[in-house]
C-alpha cells in the first residue's frame, strides 16, 4: 500500500510566475518574427500591455478557481492567453507612418 504525500498548494507568486512563463512562451511562439523584427521600444510596449493586462487576468483567473475548481488548468490557459493576446495586439497593430 503506498501512500502518497499531498503536495503543497501552490503560492500565489507561484502561480503569478508560471502565468507570466505561460503568457510569455504563448507570445514568443506565437510572433516570433513580429519579435524578431520588433525594436526596444516596441519591445517595452508589448511588456506594459502584457503588464496592463496581468492583473485582471489575475483576477479573473482566481474567481474562475474559487467558482469551478474542476476547470482549472482551462482557466490558466485562459488567463495566459488574455495576457499573451495583449501584447500580440501591440505586435501586429499597423505601422504608424514616420513623419
Amino acid at each position: 500500500m503506498s501512500t502518497t504525500t499531498p503536495q503543497p498548494s501552490p503560492s500565489l507568486e507561484d502561480l503569478v510566475a508560471r502565468l507570466h512563463d505561460a503568457a510569455l512562451t504563448i507570445l514568443v511562439r506565437t510572433c516570433k518574427t513580429e519579435l524578431d523584427r520588433a525594436g526596444p521600444d516596441e519591445l517595452e510596449a508589448v511588456c506594459v500591455a502584457m503588464r496592463a493586462r496581468a492583473r485582471p487576468a489575475m483576477e479573473q483567473l482566481l474567481d474562475d478557481l474559487r467558482e469551478a475548481p474542476s476547470v482549472a488548468k482551462a482557466a490558466f490557459q485562459v488567463a495566459a492567453l488574455d495576457m499573451a493576446q495583449a501584447g500580440m495586439q501591440v505586435l501586429r497593430k499597423p505601422s504608424q507612418p514616420q513623419a
